[in-house]
């Protein structure tokens, strides 16, 4: 099945899956783009959520890790309790509302990570809906490598 196809099954967990790479991306670029802000001591602390949050979606999204990587076994069970659509609509929920409250602070970068953090809970919290399981996307590491790690 090729990306096309992925996409035109409507399935929004897969879309959810997609834009929580993007999301990991603006993470981990937007964190340490707003570490270096001289001005805003605060935005620094919201910069270090950023890089904590493109960690936990680096493991959340891509399961092979989880064997691949040395972390402890707490760590482990509690990446593995975020494999239901609500889970993960509510952990990205709670990463987009750390980024939206960077706001107060001042107005930077991380606007970015928090919209598409926003968007990729909202289609995690569509898939859980309308109904529709978790189907992980074959072309970040497909179904069967999910299957066995969970």
């Amino acid at each position: 099945m090729s990306l096309k196809d992925e996409f035109a099954t409507r399935n929004f967990s897969i879309y959810g899956q997609w834009l929580g790479i993007l999301s990991m991306i603006l993470c981990f670029a937007l964190g340490i783009a707003n570490l270096f802000n001289l001005f805003h001591f605060l935005l620094i602390i919201f910069a270090i959520f950023a890089l904590v949050s493109f960690f936990v979606i680096l493991f959340i999204e891509v399961p092979l890790l989880l064997r691949i990587c040395p972390t402890s076994a707490t760590f482990d069970a509690a990446i593995r309790k975020v494999s239901t659509n609500y889970m993960r609509a509510a952990t990205y929920a709670v990463m987009a509302i750390i980024q939206w409250v960077s706001i107060a602070v001042a107005v930077s970068s991380l606007i970015a990570a928090a919209v598409v953090l926003t968007f990729t809970a909202a289609c995690y919290a569509l898939a859980g809906i309308k109904g529709q399981a978790f189907v992980g996307s074959k072309t970040l590491g497909g179904a069967g490598v999910a299957q066995m790690i969970v």
